[in-house]
């Protein structure tokens, strides 16, 4: 899936102001050149029986105007599953460990209700903390905007029981930030709504037409 590298931050904050599959590679035969595995620029799919969803105080009685949601995703480059952590704030404990400092290959979100109407905000760590990921920052945004309706398809699998109880939630529009010390990967982008973000690859609609983007 992905895999990215350090940190969001402590307070996500919406206002207008990336998960990075590392190339994995395989040796076909000796003395043969390392190769990229064929993934990384085939389809995104998800595969639920690789998904592992942790409940952390909530549940989907509550509408998340109501009580604060978050959903904090991470990825195994070895085993390929996916550990999503749904609770009132980032799972901060997810996100020890050398490997997920050095990879940030975590996606944070979060519910909003904003002038009346329910938001999902996504956060996604492209580049800063250390010059491996500046080195990376084009691939890396290349590989989180592949794999991010993955990721909208395990928020909506892993809280089946709230979009059950609230089939609107579907149509909340997604807004993807992209943070990053490279200002040409520094922005927001509107996805549109979650059922359809999360069937089209790099935030593209129906017609083809790109996610609508700001600086930040």
């Amino acid at each position: 899936m992905l895999t990215l590298t350090p940190f969001l931050p402590s307070k996500l904050k919406p206002s207008l102001s990336g998960y990075q599959v590392s190339p994995n590679f395989t040796h076909t035969k000796k003395n043969q050149p390392l190769v990229p595995v064929a993934r990384l620029f085939g389809p995104a799919i998800f595969e639920a029986s690789k998904l592992k969803v942790l409940f952390l105080g909530v549940d989907g009685k509550k509408h998340p105007a109501d009580i604060p949601r978050t959903y904090t995703l991470t990825h195994c480059d070895i085993t390929s599953n996916i550990t999503l952590a749904i609770s009132q704030t980032i799972n901060n404990s997810q996100l020890q460990g050398w490997h997920n400092r050095l990879q940030r290959d975590e996606v944070v979100a979060h519910w909003r209700k904003i002038k009346g109407k329910m938001c999902l905000h996504v956060h996604c760590h492209i580049s800063g903390g250390h010059f491996l990921l500046d080195i990376c920052a084009r691939l890396r945004y290349f590989i989180f905007c592949k794999e991010l309706p993955v990721v909208l398809k395990a928020f909506i699998h892993g809280d089946g029981y709230l979009f059950d109880n609230y089939p609107e939630l579907e149509e909340a529009l997604v807004w993807v930030y992209f943070h990053s010390n490279i200002s040409e990967f520094n922005k927001a982008e509107c996805w549109g709504p979650l059922k359809d973000a999360c069937t089209h690859p790099s935030g593209s609609n129906e017609e083809g037409t790109s996610a609508m983007s700001w600086k930040l």
